[in-house]
């Protein structure tokens, strides 16, 4: 049985919190907590909730930096605030004539590195287009244009790929000159990393918007899509683009969206 969790029998005060919020029942605390099955996915809980700094994840050892303690009493972002950057929240499609640098990149990808995933795989990957973005965007033309009869959109982008002084600007980039891909063998997983990059772009000045055109090419040709990027493993899938950029335009007032039905049963 291999064990994944170490645990100092000296520091361990036996007050069963870790036992608690086990979810596979994979501890047992008598005069100390021991590890008792090999089925534990590393979700840190018992890490996390240890008093006594007892539990280490063997996995983790050497990236002791990122441990810090806080005070789960003091929620560091409070309602209002929080409420009021997700209404501020635009699609950003104007953008200026200037890229995010890589430290910028790191900062956002900070974020994802602490977000939630199926079955705590954590097997979420990105990857900036910048250099490469014009001959992604052929491949992805090339992919997703036979269904340029149903989508104008893609026609457009067709057109545009032929001769750009047909359109003021790029059809499904606009004025973007940077992607993030996401990928990952669970699309919820996915999109959850990429909407706390999201957030935390807006956060620092940014903006952007998601593409469901690029995400076509997934849909229709995994294959070859997925031979455009060797270094990610071909059984995950694209299941979020965002294109992003300093934003050129400023908003000045929030939109009234739909009213969302809500059920309670």
């Amino acid at each position: 049985m291999v064990l994944k969790l170490s645990i100092d029998e000296e520091l361990c005060t036996a007050c069963k919190l870790c036992q608690q919020v086990c979810i596979r029942d994979n501890i047992i605390v008598e005069d100390f907590a021991v590890e008792t099955e090999s089925n534990c996915f590393e979700c840190g809980h018992c890490m996390a909730v240890c008093k006594a700094g007892a539990i280490t994840l063997k996995s983790f050892e050497g990236h002791e930096d990122r441990i810090s303690e806080y005070n789960s009493r003091e929620i560091p972002v409070d309602y209002d605030d929080l409420l009021q950057l997700l209404k501020q929240r635009r699609s950003v499609r104007w953008f200026k004539n200037k890229k995010v640098d890589k430290e910028t990149f790191d900062k956002l990808f900070e974020g994802a590195y602490y977000s939630p995933s199926a079955q705590n795989s954590q097997d979420v990957e990105f990857v900036v287009l910048d250099e490469k973005l014009d001959e992604f965007m052929e491949l992805v033309y090339d992919i997703i244009k036979v269904q340029e009869d149903e989508f104008f959109r893609i026609k457009e982008f067709g057109d545009y790929l032929k001769d750009p002084s047909t359109k003021e600007f790029h059809p499904l980039l606009w004025g973007g000159k940077q992607l993030i891909l996401t990928f990952s063998n669970d699309k919820t997983s996915a999109v959850i990393a990429n909407t706390r990059i999201e957030l935390l772009a807006y956060s620092l000045g940014l903006g952007g918007f998601y593409s469901l055109f690029i995400l076509k090419a997934d849909e229709i040709d995994h294959d070859r899509l997925m031979e455009f990027f060797p270094e990610i493993d071909s059984s995950k899938h694209m299941y979020s683009s965002f294109i992003i950029g300093y934003p050129k335009v400023r908003f000045r007032r929030t939109i009234p969206h739909k009213e969302i039905n809500v059920i309670y049963k």
